[in-house]
């Protein structure tokens, strides 16, 4: 399943400092690719526009401060507060086999082994022990809660936009 839209990866906090740096949280489990960026768009409101990153650095632990080329003083940062650093999902850092990104599953199609429609992937739920997936089915107004784990999660084929299940006894009822 290819994604459509890009992938928010930071959400601007604020101007930092006078020399128009800003302040940016990480919406990734890997904040090192922000020394990777060389052009992003940072959605604020209505369309995007694209900058260029100059410079990029770590402030107490996982805060990111940014310089984007043309934003030169804390007045002109300032107006990028609350925007989302955004890229291409092209980009994304490649996950291990058997590891997806929730952008990746969302809007799937699930199916039990035996080839029966469930619903289509609707949210991952992240609770801790293990991720809890969101089927909603739209036929009957639904919803199926699914633990991502192997016992049930048989297959995620994204090419074949599709995830086959195996429910546990009781699960579906």
């Amino acid at each position: 399943m290819k994604p459509e839209g890009y992938i928010a990866v930071g959400e601007i906090l604020g101007p930092h400092g006078v020399h128009g740096e800003v302040k940016v949280r990480p919406l990734t489990d890997f904040p090192e690719r922000f020394y990777r960026l060389e052009t992003v768009r940072v959605r604020l409101g209505g369309e995007p526009r694209p900058y260029t990153v100059e410079q990029c650095r770590v402030l107490q632990g996982h805060t990111i401060i940014i310089r984007f080329v043309g934003v030169s003083d804390r007045e002109a940062a300032a107006t990028l507060r609350g925007g989302l650093i955004e890229i291409p999902p092209e980009e994304v850092v490649p996950l291990p086999e058997g590891h997806y990104y929730v952008f990746q599953l969302v809007g799937l199609p699930v199916y039990t082994v035996e080839g029966e429609l469930l619903g289509r992937l609707k949210d991952v739920l992240s609770t801790g022990a293990n991720d809890v997936y969101v089927v909603a089915d739209d036929r009957t107004n639904k919803e199926i809660l699914l633990p991502a784990i192997r016992e049930v999660i048989k297959e995620v084929d994204l090419d074949g936009e599709k995830m086959i299940i195996d429910p546990l006894p009781g699960l579906l009822e």
